[in-house]
């Protein structure tokens, strides 16, 4: 661990940080320097997934709420999560001794039927504007 804080459960290891250090984009050219230490705001991120809590009630040890839902947007927006969540999915399945990627899945009807009415982030918001007529509606 790089500060001398708390640890939580939740903490990125330092394994983990070696695997996914790399995959976050440097900082922009020209700009000030980082003043924040990315492996602290992860670890906030990780935190509030982990526990569930507001992001209110972020510990004040870790990074400034703000900072880290910047970051936790910024890196949303450009694949950051998504390719840090796949190098640790890869890692967890090979350390328990399967093949990286799942060869079979099981979808029931339950879980399709979830899948179609959606959640707040299971459909891009883009996609979901033009959705203000209905077709049995004369009004269009």
């Amino acid at each position: 661990m790089t500060t001398s804080r708390k640890a939580y459960p939740s903490d990125v290891s330092g394994e983990e940080w070696a695997l996914v250090a790399p995959l976050i984009p440097p900082a922009k050219r020209g700009g000030r320097p980082r003043s924040v230490n990315l492996r602290e705001v992860l670890n906030a991120i990780f935190y509030v997934l982990w526990t569930g809590c507001q992001w209110t009630a972020l510990p004040t040890d870790l990074p400034p709420r703000s900072t880290v839902w910047d970051y936790l947007d910024l890196w949303d927006w450009d694949g950051t999560l998504e390719r840090i969540h796949h190098a640790l999915y890869v890692e967890v399945r090979e350390q328990a001794g399967r093949e990286a990627s799942p060869t079979t899945a099981i979808i029931d009807s339950q879980t399709a039927r979830g899948a179609v009415k959606g959640g707040l982030r299971s459909t891009r918001p883009a996609m979901t504007l033009a959705r203000r007529c209905s077709v049995a509606s004369a009004t269009c």
